[in-house]
């Protein structure tokens, strides 16, 4: 008999650590120094506290071990190469505090890791995970669940080169107030479901990848409308906003009640150059939302959102491709410029000249959009919406899109499908809407099954 040896690497010094793991008790105690030592450990074990360990450890990655650890004041992160990891789960019995903070630091790492809050804690005035002002991190299959928050659940703010990978979101919104009033454009605050899973602010180099942001907690069903009050103004300016429709103003009452985003990377004029890449999305306000240039969305699902997504606020080169959007009650897929757009200006006395902040030179291709009109929140809207959305600005002075090519998607009538009759009709007026100020859009090779009034509200041109 002819014993074939196999090829096999080295085991390095991390295999071996996991190799010791794995004969250690579960969780290690207090007199376990010495075994957790020789294993090559630092473990929170051996400390007070998890702050307290990473306190001691400098540029170290510090194990969390099996267990609950409850705390009551944020865990901090702030010198480079350290980091946290491990089986354990971190619960926050503070609703007021962040469970963990990464601040001024370079190549932190944490993995591996579950963020919740207390029972009863869950609805929180601030994030789960906030990463400020640091270089180089890297999130990978950490859970947070239960942090129902108007803040992100995971929140990035002014970095660069953060990547978030195979992490679980799971049950981040929460009923709340949009309050509007200091704004001259809305002037009214209501009531509303909020929360965001995943927010990118004012950052660079952003990688989010094969990442879950699933809501299961609150969804946008008429019984909870009602519970709730949601879309009724609380308060409202003496003066109208300039956005909002004075049916709106006069009813007091918005649609529009459905807030937040599973994915936002906001700050139009400084966050760059984002990958957003094989998620999940389920159950979501908003399943992507854009305020950036030079993004790529690909490979992800939205399942069951009002919104799919959507770029606008001065969106430039957004490359959206071989996406799967299902179940999505207003829009799919839209551009548009939004209050925040604006054309290039020259200086003048009491200003300095401006590069624009428009929208466009973006490429929709390769995408699915079917079951549209088919999610929860389609009774609150009905048929008047598109699956693909070219639009206008909030603002007469917001300049329009431009130069986008759409090919190769598929709008895809779920009705055809239906035995009965009745049901056949498409939930879209149109498949695709374009604005008529839109230029340079480009629509080539789609298969765009009409809706209720056609296929599109204008010439399509190739």
């Amino acid at each position: 008999m002819t014993v074939i040896e196999l090829n096999r690497p080295p085991i390095n010094q991390i295999s071996m650590t996991f190799l010791v793991l794995l004969l250690l008790p579960r969780t290690l105690k207090a007199d376990d120094v010495a075994t957790a030592s020789l294993a090559g450990l630092i473990s929170v074990s051996q400390y007070g506290s998890i702050q307290e360990a990473l306190d001691a450890n400098p540029h170290q990655v510090v194990y969390l071990p099996t267990g609950d650890h409850k705390i009551n004041d944020r865990v901090l992160i702030r010198t480079d190469r350290s980091g946290l990891y491990g089986p354990g789960r971190i619960v926050q019995t503070n609703s007021k505090a962040a469970i963990l903070q990464i601040r001024n630091a370079k190549d932190v790492q944490l993995h591996d890791l579950t963020l919740s809050r207390a029972k009863g804690s869950e609805e929180a005035t601030a994030e789960a995970l906030f990463i400020h002002q640091s270089e180089d991190v890297v999130i990978d299959n950490v859970q947070v669940i239960d942090n129902r928050s108007n803040a992100g659940a995971l929140t990035i703010r002014e970095c660069q080169n953060v990547k978030v990978r195979n992490c679980l979101i799971r049950n981040y919104m929460r009923i709340s107030v949009d309050d509007r009033t200091k704004s001259m454009d809305w002037g009214y605050a209501f009531r509303c479901i909020d929360g965001t899973g995943i927010s990118v602010t004012s950052s660079r180099g952003t990688v989010l990848q094969g990442n879950q942001v699933i809501e299961k907690q609150l969804l946008p069903m008429l019984e909870v409308k009602e519970k709730y009050g949601l879309g009724e103004f609380i308060k409202k300016n003496e003066k109208k906003g300039t956005i909002i429709s004075q049916e709106t103003w006069d009813r007091e009452y918005t649609s529009n009640w459905h807030q937040g985003s599973a994915i936002i990377v906001t700050s139009p004029t400084e966050s760059d150059y984002t990958q957003i890449l094989g998620n999940y999305i389920e159950n979501a306000a908003q399943g992507i939302d854009l305020h950036s240039d030079h993004v790529i969305v690909s490979q992800n699902i939205v399942n069951n959102a009002l919104i799919g997504m959507k770029a606008m606020h001065g969106s430039r080169h957004v490359l959206i491709i071989g996406n799967q959007f299902s179940k999505n009650d207003l829009w799919s897929i839209g551009l548009m410029p939004g209050a925040a757009s604006y054309a290039a200006a020259e200086a003048k006395e009491d200003s300095e000249a401006r590069k624009s902040n428009s929208d466009g030179g973006s490429i929709i291709a390769n995408n699915i959009i079917s079951e549209f009109g088919y999610g929860n929140a389609h009774w609150n809207w009905g048929n008047a919406s598109a699956p693909i959305r070219i639009d206008e600005g909030q603002k007469p002075d917001n300049p329009p899109v431009s130069a986008v090519i759409i090919q190769g998607n598929i709008v895809y009538n779920t009705g055809n499908d239906e035995a009965s009759d009745e049901d056949k009709g498409p939930r879209y007026n149109y498949a695709i809407q374009i604005n008529q100020k839109a230029t340079e859009i480009r629509v080539s090779n789609n298969i765009l099954q009409p809706g209720q009034d056609g296929i599109s509200n204008v010439e399509l041109k190739p």
